[in-house]
């Protein structure tokens, strides 16, 4: 009965891993970019903004949606007879999972450290804070991520296109199937405006 959820499933998963791999793509190539360009007191000050202001229930859910997801998806698709599309989820949810691991172990940490650090008018060295920072480390990983979700992205987009391959037939499409057999090839039933056979011809 679970199969039902297999399609909506596996296109949130796909939705949200999108969206995370656009986030982490902006971040690499547009975001710290620009920042990196800023006098130390713009970039404590903006890249606080910025990592206040991402921590919303909109992302959290997307964050968190993507991993979850996909988790729920490979799951679904365990005992499914059409097996070619479970490894291409299964490679995006490990690959997303290495995301979070890297979010949680080295991101959030140098988040949370210039965060802590206070209002910028109020920090004697801003150098320090920011050289404190570790900015090379974190564009590093960010970039990691990056890549890393966006293959996951293109795995579930395909896991999306072989699961379409692999759907059985609706009942109408059966129906339909069945009512062409009954003509028989090479032949059609010619019907009156009102529905009604009149014959067949070649």
């Amino acid at each position: 009965m679970l199969t039902q959820f297999r399609a909506p499933v596996l296109m949130a998963a796909t939705l949200t891993m999108g969206l995370m791999a656009g986030v982490f793509g902006l971040y690499a190539h547009t975001i710290m970019r620009g920042l990196g360009n800023t006098d130390d007191r713009t970039f404590v000050d903006a890249f606080q903004s910025i990592d206040r202001a991402i921590i919303n229930p909109l992302f959290m859910l997307t964050f968190i949606g993507a991993l979850a997801f996909s988790g729920a998806a490979a799951a679904l698709y365990l005992h499914d007879d059409g097996s070619s599309v479970l490894p291409w989820i299964i490679a995006a949810f490990v690959l997303y999972l290495a995301v979070f691991v890297i979010t949680i172990a080295v991101h959030v940490p140098l988040n949370d450290g210039i965060k802590t650090a206070g209002d910028p008018d109020r920090i004697a060295d801003l150098a320090a804070v920011r050289g404190a920072f570790h900015e090379t480390r974190w564009v590093a990983w960010n970039v990691v991520r990056a890549i890393a979700s966006t293959v996951a992205f293109g795995c579930l987009a395909w896991a999306l296109v072989l699961h379409g391959r692999i759907d059985p037939p609706s009942s109408e499409e059966q129906a339909l199937s069945a009512s062409h057999a009954q003509v028989g090839p090479g032949v059609f039933a010619e019907r009156t405006p009102a529905g009604q056979r009149t014959g067949l011809r070649p």
